[in-house]
């Protein structure tokens, strides 16, 4: 059987995108989540994928909340994301500052939008716990709250929200970029085998580092998203100068987790038990992941 990838299609899965087009299905195949990382997380959990290439706060977090649903087993991009905060298009909100006590909408609890409304309001020295949200499941539904009134305002990716912008759907008025680095993959810990998933991630790891080459960022990467996106020229140069995927897809760096927990845990996103010390084995799967310490690192 081959592995079910879940993924979230957007311009950061192209090399992902190139993998299954020479795949043809051998290995494993697609399912889209169109409701981003909280509908991956989901489906993991109720078996309909086995590996998910998802967002790196709402993973860590639902680990650290107790899902026994997946690990980590692997890095995809090393940069970090760049939210938009995002109104409609005559709400009367005009900066970060003037949505404190407003309900955000989000795509679903445990999402990557749902996280990151806790950093901005920790960013905006707001009581997290004062926070409330709207669900409005994916992009169009929040595009629709927004513009109906129901939320005043929320995050999603910038470049893949700013054809909205564009077309006057809706308003920008800020941006929140992730403390940590943006992607990680995750599979469920029993579903999908250790050799599967090392056959998968050492494939995916050629497909990233051609596509983030000199020579394919100046020209093919360009031009495979603009015919897999619609993406307007400049916009996908702008992106490719700011994004950076890792080097090893079956490699996780230790500082991520812990610096991503400590974020999470200020905003107010995870609470951990007085004293709970958090052991990175119990956020990996060291069967298939290798682990990179901070001594390790000065090695490399």
């Amino acid at each position: 059987m081959p592995l079910r990838v879940g993924y979230v299609r957007e311009h950061f899965c192209s090399p992902l995108l190139q993998y299954e087009a020479d795949d043809k299905g051998k290995t494993f195949t697609l399912v889209e989540c169109p409701s981003g990382t909280g509908q991956l997380i989901s489906r993991l959990t109720n078996d309909e994928i086995d590996v998910a290439i998802a967002l790196t706060d709402a993973l860590i977090a639902g680990i650290a909340k107790g899902s026994q649903a997946y690990k980590l087993v692997g890095s995809y991009v090393n940069s970090p994301l760049k939210w938009a905060v995002i109104t409609g298009s005559g709400s009367p909100y005009k900066q970060i500052s003037d949505l404190q006590g407003t309900t955000l909408g989000i795509s679903r609890y445990g999402s990557g939008s749902h996280t990151m409304a806790y950093v901005m309001a920790l960013q905006q020295g707001w009581a997290t716990d004062q926070l409330k949200f709207g669900v409005n499941n994916d992009i169009r539904g929040l595009l629709d709250s927004v513009n109906d009134g129901s939320t005043s305002a929320f995050m999603w990716e910038w470049f893949t929200t700013k054809p909205f912008a564009d077309a006057k759907e809706c308003r920008f008025i800020g941006a929140v970029p992730t403390p940590w680095p943006s992607w990680l993959i995750a599979a469920h810990p029993e579903r999908a085998s250790p050799a599967e998933l090392t056959t998968f991630l050492a494939s995916l790891t050629l497909y990233v580092r051609e596509f983030q080459k000199p020579e394919s960022r100046a020209g093919p990467s360009v031009e495979f998203i603009k015919k897999t996106f619609g993406y307007p020229e400049e916009d996908v140069k702008a992106w490719l100068q700011t994004v950076e995927y890792t080097s090893d897809c079956a490699q996780i760096h230790s500082e991520v987790l812990k610096r991503t927990l400590s974020v999470l845990e200020q905003a107010g996103a995870v609470t951990l038990q007085e004293g709970e010390k958090i052991s990175p084995s119990q956020f990996v799967n060291k069967d298939v992941a290798t682990l990179i310490t901070p001594e390790e690192e000065e090695h490399h």
